[in-house]
Formats: structure tokens, C-alpha cells, sequence
């Protein structure tokens, strides 16, 4: 069993997917967890719940990753609670259709306001605190699209290709601190972003017919590695990008 007892973590976009999962499984970790949510309040809410059953507590905020002004709200809440943030997961994101030659400039402009610039804001607002106490791990959540590509989606796989490189960059300047920075590229995951593709029963069996494993695995598939890696066994893992998509495409 990993235990994370004592610590505290922030996962954002944790009302839902794989942020929810993973917020649930630190708490039975032992550790407490805050998340964030815009308009997903009523499962937010459902979350700390879940998470008030394991006996940790759970801090609850409304505030978008793209806000500079949210994120540094949330995090001087947090400090004035807790006093630390030890974990920092980087799991909210959005996944938009985008045909080059028709996609607009707001399209692509979204995406990474929310993808990209959101890490760097909440990156910024909480590595200071980590530098403090001499010790933190951040995970961001990336995609196999980072790696491979995938037609239609450039905005999206140009964003999260970028956290990739932030993860790489960060990890050799956050070291000194003992900040630990790491990456998950998940591939298809069955969680609400990808119900719409989903409710095509044809494309759902296309999609696990080229999965080596045969199966699209729920979001608990990738909180797991993402606890190992804020965990004390990977201690000496930092600057890493860990595919966890049923070997779709091999290792970066």
C-alpha cells in the first residue's frame, strides 16, 4: 500500500474524470485533498463526500484555471489553512474539435488559456511554497496525443505537447528544492470528455480494437500511477512522461 499520510494535495478539475478519481484515491491514501470546479458544483460537492468518508478532509473552491486572479486566490486559501501544499496535480483540461484551414483563432486561444497557461498559473502560484519547505511533486497531466499526434485536434495535442517540455524544463530547475516534477500521458479513457465519441458504439469497439489491451480503462486506471508517482517510491523519478495507454504507442 502507498500511504501519503499527513500531506496535503491540490488537484484541479477534481469535481470529475480522472481528477476525481485521483482526489479519491490520495484521500484513502491518507492524504487531505483540495480541488476545484467551475460550474460542476453538485459533483464537486459529491467528491468531498466521498472523500469525508475515508476520514480526510476535503477543501472545495470555485475558480477557473484560466483566472490568474482565481488561481491565486484559491492557493493563499489553501496556505492559510493548511500552511503547505505538498502535491500539486495539473489535471484540468479540455479536449475541442479543430480542422486546420477552419478552426478559429478562439478555438485554438481557449485551449491553451485553459491547458497550457493554467499549469504555468497554478505552477507559479504554488512552487514558491514547495521552494519553503524544501520538498513538493507536481504532476501534470498530459496525453499520448502529445506524442503521436492526432489529426483534428492539433490545438489540443500542441497543448499538452507543451506540458511535456514544462515538466522536462521544471524538473531540472526544481530539483535543488527536492521538487519532484512528472508527467502521465493517458490515451483514451472512458470519463465524460470523451462520452460524446462514446455514445457511437461502432467508434467505442474501433477505438478498443487498437488498444494492445483490448480495453478503455476508467479514470481510477490513471490515478494509480499518478499516486506512485507523488509517492515515496519514486522518490528518485523526476522529469519522467509515463504513458498509460494500454501500449498504444510506445514509450516517449
Amino acid at each position: 500500500m502507498i500511504y501519503l499520510d499527513g500531506r496535503k494535495a491540490l488537484v484541479t478539475g477534481g469535481s470529475r474524470g480522472i481528477g476525481r478519481a485521483t482526489a479519491i484515491l490520495f484521500a484513502k491514501a491518507g492524504c487531505d485533498v483540495a480541488i476545484n470546479y467551475i460550474k460542476q458544483k453538485e459533483a464537486a460537492e459529491k467528491v468531498k463526500e466521498e472523500i469525508g468518508k475515508t476520514g480526510r478532509e476535503c477543501l472545495v473552491f470555485k475558480a477557473d484555471i484560466s483566472q490568474k486572479n482565481d488561481i491565486n486566490s484559491m492557493v493563499k486559501e489553501i496556505m492559510q489553512k493548511w500552511g503547505r501544499i505538498d502535491i500539486l496535480v495539473n489535471n484540468a483540461g479540455i479536449w475541442t474539435y479543430g480542422e486546420m484551414g477552419k478552426m478559429s483563432e478562439k478555438t485554438w486561444a481557449e485551449t491553451m488559456k485553459i491547458n497550457v497557461d493554467g499549469v504555468f498559473y497554478m505552477c507559479n502560484a504554488v512552487v514558491p511554497h514547495m521552494k519553503r519547505n524544501k520538498r513538493g511533486s507536481i504532476i501534470s497531466v498530459s496525453s499520448m496525443a502529445a506524442i503521436r499526434g492526432e489529426a483534428f485536434h492539433s490545438h489540443y495535442a500542441a497543448s499538452k505537447g507543451a506540458l511535456v517540455s514544462f515538466t522536462k524544463s521544471l524538473a531540472a530547475e526544481l530539483g535543488h528544492y527536492n521538487i519532484r516534477v512528472n508527467c502521465v500521458a493517458p490515451g483514451w479513457v472512458d470519463t465524460d470528455m470523451c462520452s460524446g465519441v462514446f455514445s457511437d458504439p461502432d467508434f467505442r469497439e474501433k477505438v478498443q480494437e487498437s488498444i494492445p489491451l483490448k480495453r478503455i480503462p476508467p479514470p481510477e486506471d490513471i490515478a494509480g500511477p499518478i499516486l506512485f508517482l507523488v509517492s515515496d517510491l519514486a522518490q528518485h523519478i523526476t522529469g519522467e512522461v509515463l504513458n498509460v495507454n494500454g501500449g498504444s504507442v510506445p514509450c516517449a
